[in-house]
């Protein structure tokens, strides 16, 4: 493709030397460049690309898109000069894998919590319904039902069009993606087409990267501020700040609601460990995902499929027979009836979600025993939060290390402590080991018990000091409760 057919309508500052030459690649990261590859220097959160603007050059590079342009041009080089290169970096990588969104439906979701599971059962269920369908989520990407691994909620720019470009060489017609509130504010999903966005919720989270919780709010609401008028906007009317989302949209508004009056209603009409019986638009089915959490995300999932044109009843026949998502309130029992939870929740709203669900079904004649710590180089403002939490709806608490990072996990534990209140220090023990935590809590468990392992959920490694060790919670639950123990959900 030539130089100015990448570039085509968007708005530069400036062009230096010629557009009529042939472009073989895009890339922002200079390591990976191949000759004849049109370069975007982008400023990132630790470099900055006008640093290897040189070093892409050296490497053959045919053209840069800068935002400020190098004291020394090189002769044959062709240099365009943009406001933002990450911006212009989504725009015309859209623009070079030929705008692969406008040829297909996608769907985007952003909120703290529920995006996994929402983009998950509507990439299920429109497979099911007999489309070709793209998801794009923190577990898994995938094309129709080919995995591609997923290395970031939402890839970058390159990736993400190489991605939806697959999707419609393979057929798709939809594509549900998860919307992070880093993408929307690193540029990440400038240049795409949405028929449709989502909210599900808005909770403490990111504060290390977006520094208020103001600013986290404007990450998201800005994808909405984005959407067209030819698409749909589907908020949770039970939280504060869906109104807020779309108070400057374009799109189509709609509501959902499990309290109040809104386009899609639900209500709970039994909450089981093995399932939810709820009430959808009038009609009452039994789904196999549970608590209140979830009948939220079927019901985010239902109206937006309704939105897109699916038949009611079909949508709630297929989303009857679904499983839970991988890593969301899974769980095991062993042969003398302890039952094992793995679930992700990973944030102070979270964790009180699942916690409240297990309270709900339970007899409390048991006890309930939760293993939980808090990632390292993210949002330590949520650490004292949440041991608060976990402290207050357990009977049993086990601090320890979930993915330290490159922090001490004894100092993430210590801020972690200084959240529980006095009365309640003495049901909390610190283990660092997270393995030996989990034995602890399996070592304390009597039959009937629950033991709920919280944080990390499908991931199956450990991250400390760069080094990403193999750890699968679920996987440790099994062999600690043996080769007898009957596995609920998958």
């Amino acid at each position: 493709m030539l130089l100015s057919e990448i570039i085509g309508n968007y708005s530069v500052s400036g062009i230096t030397g010629r557009t009529d030459i042939p472009i073989t690649g895009i890339q922002f990261d200079s390591r990976r460049l191949m000759p004849g590859n049109l370069f975007f220097a982008v400023r990132g959160t630790t470099s900055d690309g006008h640093d290897f603007i040189d070093a892409a050059i050296e490497k053959g590079t045919s053209a840069v898109v800068c935002e400020q342009l190098p004291a020394v041009l090189r002769d044959k080089v062709t240099y365009i000069i943009a406001l933002k290169s990450n911006m212009a970096l989504g725009f015309m990588t859209s623009r070079y894998y030929g705008d692969p969104s406008k040829k297909l439906k996608l769907i985007g979701v952003t909120g703290t919590n529920g995006k996994t599971t929402t983009v998950t059962l509507l990439h299920q269920l429109f497979f099911e319904l007999g489309f070709g369908t793209g998801l794009i989520s923190t577990i898994t990407n995938k094309v129709n039902q080919a995995e591609v691994p997923a290395t970031h909620t939402t890839p970058d720019p390159v990736q993400l069009n190489e991605l939806l470009a697959s999707m419609v060489n393979e057929g798709c017609e939809y594509c549900f993606m998860e919307v992070s509130s880093h993408a929307v504010d690193q540029e990440r999903i400038a240049g795409l087409t949405f028929a449709g966005g989502v909210f599900t919720n808005l909770t403490h989270d990111h504060l290390d990267y977006h520094k208020t919780f103001d600013a986290y709010l404007q990450a998201k609401k800005t994808f909405f501020d984005n959407l067209p008028a030819t698409a749909f906007a589907l908020t949770n009317k039970d939280d504060k700040n869906g109104k807020v989302m779309v108070q400057n949209t374009l799109a189509s508004k709609y509501t959902y609601s499990l309290q109040a009056m809104a386009d899609f209603r639900c209500r709970i009409i039994e909450n089981q460990f093995h399932g939810i019986h709820l009430s959808i638009d009038g009609h009452e089915v039994w789904f196999k995902l549970i608590g209140t959490f979830n009948a939220y995300n079927l019901l985010t999932v239902y109206a937006a499929a309704v939105l897109l044109g699916q038949d009611k009843t079909e949508v709630l026949t297929q989303l009857s027979r679904m499983e839970p998502v991988a890593g969301r309130f899974n769980y095991v029992m062993s042969s003398d009836k302890i039952t094992g939870i793995v679930d992700y929740a990973h944030t102070p709203d979270a964790l009180k979600n699942v916690l409240e669900t297990i309270n709900e079904i339970r007899t409390h004649q048991e006890q309930l025993i939760t293993v939980v710590g808090a990632g390292g180089n993210r949002d330590s403002a949520k650490r004292p939060v949440m041991a608060k939490i976990v402290a207050s709806l357990s009977d049993r608490v086990i601090l320890t290390s979930d993915n330290p990072r490159n922090e001490e996990p004894e100092a993430i534990l210590a801020e972690m402590q200084s959240g529980v209140e006095i009365h309640l220090v003495k049901k909390v023990l610190v283990i660092v080991n997270r393995l030996e935590a989990i034995k602890t809590a399996c070592a304390l468990a009597r039959p009937g018990d629950i033991i709920l392992v919280a944080g990390k959920g499908h991931e199956n490694y450990q991250e400390i000091k760069g080094i990403r060790h193999h750890f699968d919670d679920k996987e440790v639950l099994r062999e600690l409760f043996g080769n007898t123990n009957i596995e609920i959900n998958r």
